[in-house]
């Protein structure tokens, strides 16, 4: 359960079975004309105000569900269970969901993750979201991706349009290395 993204300067290994990433260089650089300088900048909000969206006990219930998975069993198949789940959820579908229920699900999800105690980023925000979605039959995509220089992981929701749900345009950045919820998962 591997995937591979060759950036040139840095290959980046996705083991999704167990969840760890490496860092690959090449042995012998490719000689540059002239030096390159990137300082990764992105924007993220910062602060401590509490997201918009409406308060939905089904949001909390979703990011409580994703939170038990991770928690439960060997932590290092967190990342295996996790994405079964996913799985599972997308295939329980009927409906792609709209880009206004997918925004307001991770307004939603993320309204309920301010309030938990535990880790809430990307990853368990998104997987929640796929999930919320998929109790009321609806299928959104779910996205795992890389970005280079520096070498970043991310996780978002998409429409099926391909649209993404209420991120910042700096997601396009990001190469999708596995996806769930298409009509085959690009795994």
């Amino acid at each position: 359960m591997q995937r591979s993204v060759d950036f040139g300067h840095v290959q980046v290994v996705i083991d999704y079975a167990t969840g760890r990433v490496r860092c690959l260089i090449p042995a012998e650089p490719e000689p540059t004309t002239a030096p390159t300088a990137s300082w990764g900048s992105a924007e993220h909000p910062a602060g401590l105000t509490v997201p918009g969206g409406a308060w939905c006990p089904a949001a909390a219930a979703a990011l409580a569900a994703v939170l038990i998975i991770k928690a439960a069993g060997n932590r290092g198949t967190a990342m295996k269970r996790l994405i079964g789940t996913i799985r599972n959820a997308a295939s329980a579908t009927t409906r792609p969901a709209t880009r206004e229920q997918a925004t307001a699900s991770v307004h939603a999800v993320r309204r309920a993750a301010w309030y938990s105690p535990a880790r809430t980023g990307c990853l368990e925000e998104s997987a929640a979201v796929a999930l919320l979605l998929a109790m009321r039959r609806r299928s959104v995509i779910w996205c795992h991706g890389v970005a280079p220089d520096p070498v970043r992981l991310h996780a978002w929701i998409m429409t099926h349009d391909g649209t993404a749900a209420a991120e910042p345009p700096s997601t396009s950045a990001y190469t999708p290395v596995l996806t769930i919820g298409e009509h085959r998962d690009t795994f």
